[in-house]
């Protein structure tokens, strides 16, 4: 992929061939191709990643493959002293499952309870998610689908009263993007089954701004109406992705320039100073162009061109939706069945 930096495709590389030995059972050659793909990484974080997302995104799949890695590495320590398998992506490691066994059955249970036990521990979260509903663009029906559902039970228990069921305040969710694939007693079992549909065109927009945060851009509110508007059929995910192309564009374009010029800006030491000496690409034909490449730019006089209009639409060129018109068809058909519009 030409498109992408020599480090981050170096890195993204050796986790692909980590994960296929890891699935082919050769532990040790996996642990040290996650091991190396983190150095990649974390060495793409620190010197070539542009923005809090971009960054945010790379260390998120860094601790994904640690944490695998230390698994394996568990794993292959305990495996002279004792023969085991170990656990499959997304499983609780050995010496988790050694603090399972106090309940006395230990390895009498049964094989497939024990590994549907295993995958449902996996699929459960725990943690506290800090997601506002400002965080969430556009879907205001689902958002008042959900608020009846989960938040006002919860706040306002006595206005449910024989409403439902008192099950101590548990509370379950589930998603899927095949329903049709559930059986009838799934079914019964979710009361409210609503239906997320592809955000609209104004909230694709705002998920452009949610997603770009506070990286330095050139974007007005009109280009980003017209990324909602350009980007029909395309999920929350879609547009992450995205997003997180074009905020490599300014990268790519430091590496391929061969000419960069003189430019005012503020001091890489002190960010209220404005300094005259840093330098950004520009074309061949640019006044005051220099010809030289990055390798001869000095690390503190760089600028870097912010994320423009441009760079959007040539990762969005090049990025097509997930979800296809066949799979919608079978979700709106599900929905008329069985669900409730969100």
């Amino acid at each position: 992929m030409s498109s992408t930096s020599p480090n981050l495709q170096k890195a993204i590389d050796l986790a692909s061939k980590a994960a296929q030995e890891d699935k082919a059972g050769n532990y040790e050659e996996a642990l040290q191709l996650y091991q190396h793909a983190v150095q990649y990484f974390l060495h793409v974080v620190k010197y070539e990643a542009q923005g809090d997302k971009a960054k945010q995104s790379i260390r998120a799949k860094c601790t994904e493959y640690l944490d695998r890695a230390e698994k394996l590495k568990e794993y292959l320590k305990n495996k002279e002293k004792k023969a085991q398998k170990p656990v499959k992506e997304g499983q609780p490691s050995p010496a988790d499952e050694k603090g399972n066994d106090s309940d006395g059955e230990g390895e009498s249970d049964d094989p497939e309870k024990k590994k549907l036990q295993n995958q449902l521990q996996g699929a459960i979260v725990i943690e506290r998610p800090n997601v506002k509903w400002s965080d969430v663009a556009g879907l205001e029906g689902a958002k008042e689908a959900l608020k009846e559902a989960v938040i006002l039970p919860i706040k306002f228990p006595h206005l449910f009263t024989g409403v439902g069921v008192d099950n101590d305040g548990i509370l379950v969710l589930g998603a899927t993007n095949i329903p049709w694939v559930l059986d009838s007693a799934i079914r019964r079992r979710f009361e409210k089954r609503i239906y997320i549909p592809l955000p609209e065109p104004h909230a694709r927009a705002a998920m452009f701004k949610l997603h770009l945060g506070t990286t330095q851009n050139s974007l007005t509110e009109a280009d980003f109406r017209e990324l909602g508007r350009k980007t029909d059929g395309y999920s929350g995910a879609d547009i992450s992705i995205i997003v997180r192309d074009a905020l490599m564009q300014p990268v790519r374009k430091v590496q391929s320039a061969t000419h960069f010029k003189k430019v005012r800006g503020p001091s890489r030491a002190d960010p209220n100073h404005l300094v005259d000496d840093l330098l950004t690409p520009c074309s061949p034909g640019d006044p005051g162009a220099i010809e030289m490449t990055w390798m001869d730019v000095p690390g503190d006089k760089l600028l870097e061109p912010v994320v423009s209009m441009s760079d959007m639409l040539r990762s969005l060129s090049n990025t097509k939706p997930t979800v296809n018109e066949h799979d919608l068809l079978k979700l709106k058909k599900f929905t008329e069945d069985f669900g409730q519009e969100g």
